[in-house]
Formats: C-alpha cells, structure tokens, sequence
C-alpha cells in the first residue's frame, strides 16, 4: 500500500464523536474521509457506501475503522520489537514465526504490507 494514510484525522475525529460526544455531520469531507480510511483498513466500497446513509451507520462505520487501526497497531507494533530481538539473537525461525503470525490475523494493507516486508528481509537472512 503505497497511498498516504489520513489517520491521523480520523483519528481526530473519533475522539471527538465516539469519545468527546460531537455529533458526527457527514460532509462532503467527512464522507470523503471515512471513504478513504475505509479502503485503507479492508473495508469494502459497497459496505463504506451503505455505511455513509445515515449518521448511525455512518458512527458505526468511523468505530469499525477506528477499532481496526487501533487493534493492528497494537498487534504489529510489540511483534516487530519482538521479531527485531529474536533477529538480533540470532533466532530468525522465532522471528518469522512472529511475522506469519501476524499475517495470519492481520486485515489492513498497510501492516500487512510492513509484516510482509519484514518477513521477505528475514527470509534473505535464512539464505
């Protein structure tokens, strides 16, 4: 996945809606932003479409991307400082476990993608 992300504004404005209360107002931008964001963690284009009807579909739709960034970051985040120990100690078979467990679960393109390489890296060591 080579496009730029815009998490940092959802997450924005997730706080401000699912934490803080805002009322969510599906602009023109807010729909754009969820529309990306949407396709940046797997969700499919029809599902983001009928998501953006209504603003509880739509509140649904921003907690879904939400959970799923929040939830990849947790997974990939402490396998890569782990996978990077196991390396650095010589253990790449443990280290490549990490990294195709993480494959194994992960949905969003972008830490699929970062996993992945990871893996290839790792891979080029065992050789």
């Amino acid at each position: 996945m080579s496009e730029k992300t815009d998490w940092n504004l959802l997450r924005a404005l997730a706080r401000r809606v699912l934490n803080d209360g805002e009322p969510l107002v599906l602009t023109e931008n807010v729909c754009a932003l969820l529309r990306r964001t949407g396709g940046q963690v797997a969700l499919g284009e029809t599902a983001v479409e009928q998501a953006l009807s209504d603003v509880p579909h739509a509140t649904s739709l921003l907690r879904e991307i939400s959970r799923r960034i929040a939830d990849g970051s947790h997974r990939l985040t402490p396998a890569l400082v782990n996978m990077y120990r196991l390396r650095d100690a010589g253990d790449i078979e443990g280290a490549c476990r990490l990294m195709e467990e993480v494959l194994a679960v992960e949905v969003v393109p972008l830490y699929r993608d970062i996993a992945s390489g990871e893996l290839a890296k790792l891979e080029e060591l065992k050789r």
